[in-house]
């Protein structure tokens, strides 16, 4: 049985009440963030941690981030913070900005994924927040089955853990709608695992240049420091095609490889900026900020509708289109055509 809360309106006492109880029982909580829904656990709590990674059928060695509440609680997750990580606490904290610093010995191996570091972030969403200074820091990983779309909906978190989870906190559409930044600060030189929620520019303003992991643009790796660095990401049941280059030739390319893919009998979806005449169509917006909020939630609407094939119209990467077209390279294997 999965308890679903409605807190769409406002944040209620007793509804945080009863989901921080399950949290400190051991239970799991899916609960809203600023970025997308995330599949709660107490952090200090290994069997509870567990839970997590078997709901979600994760790998055990991708590790999860610990959502805190108050600066102060960093101290009891990581140890050795420097002086960037608290400048940038300052600077972006609540927000969607992940730090990975050396972690302390009462944070379990499983939640780190066997790592010596920690991933740690505070949440800019009242539910979220609420949650954790009734409970406990509380990892979690996006609410979704391993591998596909991120949760930007209560709904979408419905789908795929309704009767496998205890509670479900429904707080309406998330508002950046991809996940967090991570930075990785526990070497030598910042350097940037997962673009995110907030632009790598904005992090830079405040600590100067970072390094861009290999992993970020597709290079394999044998140790995840992050999520979403090892493992396929974001990927929904029908196949997908990112098409990037010009304007004008991505849409005459997307337009030749829809009419390509329907005379082969198959149902075509496209997910862009701009009207297309397709089996299925999904506008995206037009700017940065709407086309991250609804990217997860086109590739799910799509899924739904049966396509076989979605092609999906690459953007620039300044700002939180750097983050979208991270999201939609892995979701599409990195098979990208270039028009």
């Amino acid at each position: 049985m999965t308890i679903v809360i409605n807190m769409r309106d406002r944040v209620d006492e007793r509804g945080i009440k009863i989901a921080a109880r399950l949290i400190l029982e051991g239970k799991l909580v899916a609960f809203p963030t600023e970025t997308v829904y995330g599949l709660g656990a107490d952090a200090l709590n290994a069997r509870a941690v567990r839970r997590i990674f078997k709901a979600k059928g994760r790998p055990a060695d991708n590790p999860l981030i610990i959502h805190i509440a108050d600066f102060s609680d960093l101290s009891r997750v990581a140890r050795d913070i420097p002086k960037e990580a608290r400048l940038l606490a300052e600077r972006f904290w609540p927000g969607p900005l992940t730090m990975v610093l050396p972690r302390k010995e009462d944070v379990p191996d499983v939640t780190t994924g066997g790592l010596d570091t920690v991933a740690v972030r505070m949440p800019a969403h009242p539910i979220a927040l609420a949650l954790i200074r009734a409970s406990t820091p509380v990892a979690a990983p996006s609410a979704n089955i391993s591998g596909k779309p991120s949760p930007t909906l209560a709904e979408h978190v419905i789908d795929d853990f309704y009767g496998r989870i205890e509670c479900i906190i429904d707080g309406g559409e998330t508002n950046i709608g991809v996940e967090s930044t991570v930075i990785d600060l526990s070497s030598e030189r910042p350097t940037l695992l997962r673009p995110g929620g907030l632009p790598l520019e904005e992090i830079e303003k405040v600590i100067g240049g970072v390094e861009i992991h290999p992993a970020v643009r597709g290079k394999l790796v044998d140790v995840a420091r992050s999520p979403g660095m090892k493992y396929k990401h974001y990927s929904p049941n029908a196949q997908v095609i990112v098409v990037e280059g010009k304007r004008e030739n991505v849409r005459r390319k997307i337009e030749e490889l829809v009419d390509g893919y329907r005379k082969e009998g198959l149902r075509v979806g496209v997910m862009a900026t701009e009207q297309y005449d397709a089996d299925e169509f999904f506008h995206l917006g037009t700017s940065e900020e709407e086309v991250a909020r609804n990217l997860f939630k086109a590739l799910r609407w799509l899924d739904k509708r049966g396509v076989d094939i979605i092609i999906a119209e690459g953007i620039g990467e300044r700002g939180l289109g750097f983050a979208v077209m991270n999201r939609l390279r892995k979701a599409a294997g990195y098979r990208v055509v270039q028009a």
